[in-house]
């Protein structure tokens, strides 16, 4: 038996069964869910009603992130799966699902903050000789390049919540595609409030 969405087959409010007067039609049809894995890229093109297609994402290892307050997207690894609010079984399977949060790699941002703002980002802020090795760059910029450093370092201020993370190089992101349904795995990167909810969340499920 295919798997249906249609309404028949429930028994009406008064509790009466509904007469089975048709069988299942082609619109009422419904698919078996994707379960969208952490591995190697693996999609499937599914052909849909009206001729579309849909992305079946069964595997997938990255995708884009954004980092909303700095306004910077980049394309990064997903390490894991650390909560998921429906479903504890999800996370153990690395299952990727919108809403879920993940673990992504912190090495993309960081290097375009470091690039940006000509400072090193994460609490152990770098050794002693690449934090020079950063100055001395900047000192053979010209004036104006450096001007524009120094505006930009009254706005490089970050979470410290963000800046541990920065530190062990993994990032806490929440995924806002539905990678079942587009073959993506897209998302955006936990910050203020949320990010103190989902710790909270994350720390109580251990």
């Amino acid at each position: 038996m295919g798997i249906s969405r249609d309404w028949r087959h429930k028994r009406s409010h008064t509790g009466a069964r509904r007469v089975q007067y048709r069988k299942k039609r082609k619109f009422e049809l419904g698919r078996p869910p994707a379960n969208t894995k952490l591995g190697g890229k693996r999609v499937h093109a599914v052909r849909t009603r009206g001729g579309n297609t849909k992305f079946r994402g069964l595997r997938l290892e990255a995708g884009n992130y954004s980092w909303g307050s700095e306004g910077v997207t980049r394309k990064t690894r997903i390490l894991t799966v650390v909560y998921n609010a429906t479903n504890n079984e999800l996370v153990r399977t690395n299952t990727l699902v919108k809403g879920a949060v993940v673990q992504i790699d912190a090495t993309p941002f960081r290097q375009w903050y470091e690039n940006h703002y000509a400072l090193a980002i994460g609490k152990k802020k770098l050794a002693t000789s690449k934090a020079e090795e950063i100055a001395a760059a900047v000192a053979q910029k010209s004036n104006s390049v450096q001007k524009k450093f120094a505006a930009r370092k009254e706005h490089a201020a970050v979470d410290p919540l963000l800046d541990d993370q920065f530190s062990a190089g993994r990032l806490y992101a929440i995924i806002a595609s539905r990678p079942g349904q587009s073959g993506r795995c897209d998302g955006y990167i936990l910050e203020g409030k949320e990010l103190e909810f989902y710790l909270k969340k994350i720390k109580s499920r251990k």
